[in-house]
């Protein structure tokens, strides 16, 4: 950020997360207690997501998000009744709770003979029995019950903590766990044990490589292979290593060790795309010309030859993209207009105006083509030819409908259409934008247009919303029936264990598979990188995948995932305090860290909202702050709350202006005022010529607009009718 005014303090709160770029169980044994055939007819749902009918009437769910405190006194009076699924679930929340506060003796009062009938969590029901019975220092009961789960559940995922118990004693139990389940973390914490006493055990380095490639500690074993025993690596060693490079975005590295995988088109195309992104241009050439030579009809060729072209001579780039037309297809629009740019700086205008001529006639429907038609679009506007724009913008909201621009062409199709004086013309177009892209930036101004009580660039700021969150988890779509059990009681860490005991972290994850993996993600805390799972969803790319993102797409849940609340009641309060609408708030904190209340950017800003140590110095002696921790959500919603106040104080609560000064600082807010004006606030943001800023306000009031239709009754209502 920039410096204060009046103060010459370095303003706040950071330029914001650049995302990475790159871009068993079963139920059947319930059928003893009568249970599992009425949970089962009430399963049936509208959504994929949605809770069940049967969820819907559940007393326990409801209380998942309540403290153990809040909710103690309403379990236990549904413990204490009839039985029932919800009075198992009751009794297994109890006595998670009680183990969770160290109190070993109710939590085996509320696990007795539990497993018998709430089989979906024997297993795990046995193994918090052994946590109760250590609590209360019964070992010897607790080896009782480990050995029971192995006896009983061998197979499942949770023997692994009894192998680990029992291991303490016999390491015969942890050799078995090693072999036979490698994926869980517990297995992984036996490992580590072993290499902390003695690091040199490359088959040790190379069972955590394969088996946990992005947990913390293990980018070190992965050095410590390619150092150290590097002649000793088979091929398919090496892919496990690049692999875990790529993940973790070493991409340098994961293109040298790429270089000695089995050779295939994937593996080929990643050698030479990871040591581009790692700079190593000569290498990257040879690498994707090799690409080329070893696998010359592979998809992964096409894109391989456009990279190359764009690090290439002129005249060699040429040659290159023509490749790309007459082969790729897939890639063949993106050439053709990579080809008119360089025909264009070698003075053939002639011939690149025929290239995109082609796009249009060929590939109207593509992706190039409506980047075309909006650049053509954008020039004619600015040129004053409004009509033409709107003739050359009008085409992608038919022929381009899931390109990234259509939300904005159809948009701006509607404020052309004002200028022209066709009202109906534009009312038809933003109507379009509100019903077709209701998630965009665009719907939110065109509802504003619409005259919808959603709030505008200068009245914002000072709504109050209600903010009202599902009392009750959906549906996880992937995973065992125990995994979605314990995810509906809120038993994340146990979720999460048994989640990664269940994947394979080398198989590239179906799209259920991710959104359940983004899910649990959110509610282990780690924000960031469950809003880019669920995310680049939309990136898939073959017809069955999208098909599915699709699916998930139509249910609240999935939205839920993609602007998840954390820190609901600090952003509410200090809101409230500063009269700053929350949604306004929760949208920037989205934008300025993704929730990640300890993350840091390159120039020192700290937190969820980014404050810069010497502002956050300056507003705390503002407030009378004299003790505070910018990593502590409280202290830095309080002081990046202020500041965000201070900001719109600035431009007479004008939130498009103060949010451009939170990330670019008000010296260049009012240069850009003064020099581009600010009759039209749409044109002006057109203008900003600075992408980081433009992008930023753009998303911050996206973010805004979309936890406004989530999360306030009204404004959903207003959508669905």
């Amino acid at each position: 950020m920039q410096k204060v005014r009046k103060n010459q303090i370095t303003l706040v709160l950071g330029i914001g997360i650049v995302l990475c770029v790159l871009l068993g169980s079963s139920l059947f044994a319930l059928r003893k207690t009568g249970v599992l055939e009425k949970w089962i007819k009430a399963t049936q749902t509208t959504n994929l997501l949605d809770p069940t009918k049967e969820d819907e009437k559940s007393a326990v769910l409801p209380l998942v998000p309540l403290s153990f405190e809040e909710r103690a006194s309403q379990l236990e009076e549904i413990a204490s009744g009839g039985k029932s699924f919800d009075q198992y679930r009751a009794r297994y929340l109890l006595a998670s709770d009680s183990i969770q506060q160290q109190q070993g003796e109710p939590a085996l009062t509320w696990l007795e003979g539990l497993e018998s009938d709430y089989r979906v969590l024997a297993a795990h029901i046995l193994f918090k029995r052994s946590q109760a019975y250590e609590l209360i220092g019964e070992r010897t009961e607790a080896i009782k019950v480990w050995e029971e789960m192995l006896e009983k559940y061998s197979d499942q995922p949770t023997a692994a903590e009894a192998l680990y118990g029992l291991g303490k004693t016999n390491p015969e139990y942890w050799e078995q766990a090693i072999a036979k389940f490698p994926h869980h973390p517990r297995t992984q914490e036996m490992v580590r044990s072993r290499l902390d006493e003695n690091p040199n055990q490359p088959n040790l380095l190379l069972f955590m490589v394969k088996n946990a490639p992005e947990v913390n500690g293990v980018g070190s074993m992965r050095d410590r292979l390619v150092d150290k025993y590097s002649e000793q690596l088979t091929p398919e060693d090496w892919e496990a290593i690049a692999f875990g490079y790529w993940e973790t975005g070493e991409y340098r590295k994961a293109g040298e060790a790429y270089a000695k995988a089995p050779r295939t088109p994937k593996n080929a195309y990643r050698e030479a795309r990871g040591l581009q992104l790692g700079k190593q241009k000569l290498k990257t050439i040879a690498a994707y010309k090799q690409l080329i030579e070893e696998f010359p009809d592979a998809e992964e060729t096409g894109l391989g030859l456009r990279r190359l072209a764009a690090i290439s001579e002129p005249k060699e780039a040429v040659e290159y993209l023509d490749q790309v037309i007459k082969k790729f297809l897939k890639e063949a629009p993106e050439a053709l207009l990579s080809k008119a740019e360089i025909l264009d700086a070698l003075g053939s205008e002639t011939s690149a105006t025929q290239n995109r001529q082609f796009v249009l006639t060929e590939y109207g429907s593509s992706d190039a083509a409506a980047e075309y038609r909006w650049q053509v679009a954008q020039k004619k506007a600015t040129e004053g030819k409004i009509e033409e724009a709107w003739k050359w913008a009008q085409p992608i909201t038919t022929n381009n409908p899931d390109s990234s621009l259509a939300p904005k062409a159809a948009f701006w199709v509607g404020k052309w259409a004002t200028q022209l004086e066709r009202s109906e013309d534009a009312k038809a177009a933003y109507e379009h934008v509100l019903a077709q892209y209701p998630e965009s930036y665009y719907a939110w101004r065109a509802a504003g247009l619409l005259g919808r009580n959603v709030g505008n660039f200068t009245t914002v700021r000072d709504l109050q919303p209600e903010v009202v969150v599902p009392s009750i988890r959906p549906l996880l779509p992937a995973g065992s029936d125990t995994l979605k059990e314990l995810y509906r009681l809120g038993q994340d860490t146990s979720a999460w264990t048994l989640w990664q005991a269940e994947l394979d972290p080398f198989k590239e994850l179906t799209v259920p598979e991710q959104f359940t993996n983004g899910l649990l993600l959110l509610e282990m805390g780690d924000n960031l990188r469950a809003i880019n799972q669920v995310w680049f969803l939309s990136q898939r790319e073959e017809p069955q995948e999208i098909a599915q993102w699709q699916e998930l797409r139509q249910s609240p849940a999935y939205w839920h995932a993609l602007f998840p609340i954390p820190y609901k009641e600090e952003i509410i309060q200090w809101s409230a305090q500063r009269q700053l609408n929350p949604f306004l708030v929760t949208a920037l904190i989205r934008q300025e860290s993704r929730f990640e209340k300890q993350i840091r950017s390159a120039v020192g800003a700290v937190g969820l909202m980014q404050v810069m140590p010497d502002t956050g110095k300056w507003v705390a002696q503002n407030i009378d702050l004299q003790e505070y921790d910018v990593e502590k959500p409280s202290d830095n919603i309080r002081l990046g709350t202020w500041f965000l106040d201070f900001t719109h104080k600035e431009y007479d609560n004008n939130s498009l202006l103060a949010l451009a000064s939170y990330n670019a600082g008000p010296g260049n807010v009012s240069k850009w005022v003064k020099k581009y004006g600010f009759s039209d606030p749409d044109a002006f943001i057109e203008k900003i010529p600075f992408p980081e800023t433009k992008g930023y306000v753009e998303n911050v009031f996206a973010n805004y607009w979309n936890y406004l239709r989530l999360y306030n009754p009204e404004v959903s209502q207003m959508l669905r009718n």
